[in-house]
């Protein structure tokens, strides 16, 4: 997995995909960052996380879009397929290679918080709660668009694919309003991401948020697998 990990943050760099990714991250949060908190003079960053969330619709797509599709069109996937290393160790070591470059763009956050610490007073838990709150959201959309990466070779694809699954899991709580019937409004509801994600911004830490993006990861990633499986013996 360790080399699987290696190989996967080194190809970000050689395809410029991590470059595009980080600059479009940074540049994105910068502006959020400078429009709700700078000039308003504020050390309250919630709205810059709360609006991160739309961004990541967009951005962890082009993220994820080859991590497997890549392999498909280049006919290397049946070597990693034949390779002595279990399914699950490949799928781990692609989604924590992205999580990697993910994370970088994240930490970026932290600054912002750091310089305007010397401004004014700073709510340290809040910005910790929202920066677990945003990896952990990133860690579901990144399962998802593994996902979907893994059931085509075309990278366009792939990332249209995730940026629909993505949207779907953002509308699913506006979805739920509509339906008629309570108790399957209700399911829907609970498997809302916006609707999850959300007290993590105003520094709320709720246990079964954090569960609901660990479990949702876990589901994705554990597809993915099962994807790879049924080609390893197609």
């Amino acid at each position: 997995m360790t080399a699987i990990l290696k190989r996967e943050v080194r190809a970000y760099f050689d395809s410029l995909i991590g470059y595009i990714f980080l600059t479009a991250f940074f540049a994105a949060s910068g502006v959020l960052f400078s429009v709700t908190s700078l000039q308003f003079g504020s050390t309250d960053m919630s709205g810059m996380y709360a609006s991160l969330f739309y961004i990541l619709l967009v951005l962890i797509p082009i993220l994820t879009m080859r991590t497997l599709s890549e392999e498909k069109r280049q006919k290397t996937d049946q070597l990693l397929l034949t390779a002595p290393i279990s399914l699950s160790a490949l799928v781990i070591g692609k989604f924590l290679a992205a999580m990697i470059i993910y994370g970088l763009g994240v930490l970026m956050t932290l600054v912002y918080a750091i310089v305007i610490s010397f401004f004014g007073a700073v709510s340290w838990l809040t910005v910790i709660g929202n920066v677990v709150g945003l990896l952990l959201l990133g860690a579901a959309y990144v399962a998802v668009g593994m996902f979907v990466s893994s059931l085509t070779e075309n990278q366009v694809i792939a990332a249209i694919g995730g940026f629909a699954a993505m949207l779907v899991l953002y509308l699913i709580g506006t979805i739920a309003q509509i339906v008629p019937i309570n108790w399957i409004a209700n399911i829907l509801a609970g498997l809302s991401f916006s609707a999850r994600y959300n007290p993590f911004t105003y520094g709320v830490f709720d246990f079964s948020n954090v569960l609901f993006f660990i479990s949702a990861t876990v589901v994705f990633l554990f597809l993915t697998v099962r994807v790879l499986e049924r080609r390893r013996w197609s």
